[in-house]
């Protein structure tokens, strides 16, 4: 079903048009239901009236007058509970693209029209409860398949109502004041209680807490936020205190633009579907004419009458009618979309998402993406006893004093520092300070060369040749070790590319860093191939090198510098986009900064591509069997379909369809 819900205001705006949509859905749905509901009333005396069921049943209720009621009542299914069909085929036809309501309609007309000729005249028998039963049984099939695509869209729906209505702003004078979150501007300050959902998408400046952001990213483990920290409106706040700083509201918002990007992905037509679509159409063509030539052949070369013979045909249009169609592709589509936004992997291209399953190279950006993109420490070398925990401790405790990368690097390696004193930086050399009364010194190799200041240079040189960075620590002027840096490589990156490569997939890695950096990374994590000193403008042009090699590549990187090699790709992966999902060159978004997502992707394409294929398989393939028995091949043998039978065996179709898909998994 499409998705009516625009995301594009504030808040209120979401929250109003979410309802609306709910809403208009749910008419829709309760409208089917009555329609059904009176029908099934008005079938019964239908059944009881008609001629053949009375024979049947072995009962005789005829009275005078009784074909007119029978008429009447029929002449309100037909307008009443066949009004969606009758109204549907003439969109259809307009369109001039006949499917699925064409011949619902086309069916019901014929056998109304019929019928009511029989009553006031013509010689024939009365297919009134064919009708009846017929449009009893497609109303329930509409009712069915719209639960189901309400279903699978729901959590979508669900999802703009994580924001909460109301805020605690803080005022210029410290004063807390209860707004409303649709009055909130960006630069605002506001208090999120311990226990209460974040109102807006901004940044800590005051407290630490855990947050809950698993209903937005996926992310299943609480997550630390303390000052500096970004925070994600809708995520629920752990036992702290946070004092936030708003800087996104409206449609720039995570939350807007998650939503926004799943109804994309929701809506984007995808190969499948427009192959569903094509099929439907010609289903359709093949059924109309299918029941014309089995009318001829029956009243004309069979000899049979014209009762007979446009019971068998009506039986066929309506079994061969693509109502499974209708629904095998969208409620994958849906599901699969609901999926992956509960796992952080959001689908802007479907047809780009389609074709992932088939990718044979990863080319991953580097800084970012394979990397934390921060200084992180990654070996510890001492010159005498003291342990290397230690070593790190002091150096820590003078560098919390400093802004410098390498400093943070170093100071969030430790949970506790010592106090200090008389902190001083040494221009480009390092710092100096006083730490539990003794001279505590972080300096550069170059201050060791100006000072005469031996260390064992094979160790260093070695880490220097892997592109870390190095800094001594002196203690009283006793130089006690040393301690490299880098940029941390993700923990979830080696089993990212392992699992990748077992799958028989190439990682590769493009990087503006120099080759020893790159080289380093690269042997960590097996890599097949790097590629060091990039420029952004090159990184397309290798990833063109690539496919001339005859492989299917998926790029990803951090969606901003990475941009013209993500639309080089076959398809563009951006990872790690945290609150900045809205990155137009890219036809996958991954929420978290987790390239292990990569291959839930493809596992995803994978699982998706298998059930719409399976979902074409049972709404079309019954039929190479229901068209021949539909039209009466083994009426020799004394099997013979009714439309309502018809029916039925075309909504068994939509059920299957419907569940199969609800087995959508990774």
């Amino acid at each position: 079903m499409e998705q009516q819900t625009d995301f594009h205001g504030n808040h209120n705006d979401m929250e109003k048009n979410n309802t609306s949509s709910h809403d208009h859905h749910e008419m829709m749905l309760e409208d089917f239901k009555k329609r059904f509901i009176v029908s099934i009333i008005f079938t019964i005396p239908i059944l009881l009236l008609s001629p053949m069921i009375q024979s049947f049943l072995g009962i005789d209720i005829r009275f005078t007058g009784d074909l007119y009621i029978l008429f009447l009542l029929s002449a309100a299914i037909y307008f009443y509970g066949g009004y969606p069909f009758l109204s549907g085929i003439l969109r259809e036809l307009k369109a001039k693209e006949p499917g699925m309501m064409t011949l619902i309609a086309v069916a019901i007309t014929v056998a109304f029209v019929y019928s009511s000729a029989v009553v006031f005249g013509l010689e024939g028998k009365l297919l009134f409860w064919e009708l009846a039963t017929l449009i009893d049984i497609m109303l329930l099939g509409h009712w069915i398949e719209m639960r189901s695509v309400m279903s699978a869209s729901r959590s979508m729906e669900e999802i703009a109502k994580l924001i909460p209505s109301v805020a605690h702003k803080i005022g210029e004078d410290g004063h807390i004041d209860e707004v409303s979150v649709s009055s909130l501007q960006i630069g605002d300050k506001v208090l999120v209680k311990p226990g209460e959902k974040v109102p807006a998408d901004g940044t800590v400046f005051e407290g630490t807490s855990y947050v809950d952001e698993s209903m937005i990213t996926g992310e299943s483990e609480p997550v630390t936020r303390t000052e500096g920290n970004e925070v994600i409106g809708g995520s629920i706040n752990g036992d702290g205190s946070l004092q936030v700083e708003v800087k996104k509201t409206g449609k720039d918002t995570f939350i807007s633009q998650l939503v926004e990007l799943v109804k994309e992905a929701q809506e984007s037509k995808s190969k499948t579907q427009n192959l569903a679509n094509r099929a439907a159409k010609w289903l359709t063509l093949i059924a109309l004419t299918a029941g014309s030539i089995t009318l001829l052949v029956w009243l004309f070369y069979m000899g049979q009458d014209f009762a007979f013979s446009i019971e068998r045909a009506v039986t066929v249009m309506v079994i061969t009618c693509p109502h499974a169609l209708g629904l095998a592709i969208p409620l994958v589509v849906a599901i699969s979309a609901s999926i992956g936004a509960t796992k952080g992997l959001l689908v802007r291209n479907r047809i780009a998402f389609e074709g992932i399953r088939d990718v044979d190279s990863v080319i991953f950006d580097k800084t970012g993406t394979l990397t934390e993109g921060k200084f992180g420490v990654t070996d510890i070398i001492t010159f005498s006893q003291m342990d290397q925990n230690e070593v790190l401790k002091y150096a820590a405790s003078v560098e919390k004093n400093s802004e410098h990368p390498l400093a943070k690097g170093i100071v969030s390696s430790v949970e506790q520092t010592y106090d200090v004193k008389d902190f001083k930086a040494l221009a480009g050399k390092g710092a100096i300070a006083n730490v539990n009364n003794k001279n505590v010194k972080i300096v550069s190799p170059g201050y060791l060369r100006e000072n005469g200041i031996e260390y064992p240079s094979e160790k260093i040189n070695s880490l220097s040749e892997q592109g870390k960075t190095v800094v001594f620590v002196i203690i009283n002027g006793q130089l006690e070790g040393a301690i490299a840096l880098a940029d941390i490589i993700r923990h979830e990156s080696k089993d990212a590319i392992r699992s990748l490569k077992s799958k028989g997939i190439e990682c590769l890695m493009i990087t503006g860093d120099n080759e020893r950096v790159a080289r380093w990374v690269a042997n960590e994590l097996e890599l097949n191939e790097h590629f060091a000193e990039v420029l952004p403008e090159e990184k397309a042009k290798i990833v063109k090198e690539i496919q001339s090699r005859g492989r299917k590549v998926a790029m990803t990187g951090d969606g901003i510098n990475d941009a013209p090699a993500l639309a080089q790709a076959d398809v563009g992966i951006a990872v790690g986009a945290g609150t900045d999902v809205a990155i137009e060159t890219a036809d996958i978004i991954l929420v978290r900064s987790n390239p292990a997502d990569v291959l839930s992707c493809i596992k995803l394409s994978g699982a998706t591509y298998r059930k719409m294929l399976q979902n074409l398989f049972w709404a079309t393939g019954y039929n190479v069997f229901a068209i021949p028995l539909a039209a009466g091949v083994l009426y020799g043998q004394g099997i013979l379909l009714s439309p309502a039978i018809g029916a039925v065996l075309m909504s068994l179709s939509t059920v299957i369809v419907a569940i199969n898909a609800k087995f959508l998994n990774i």
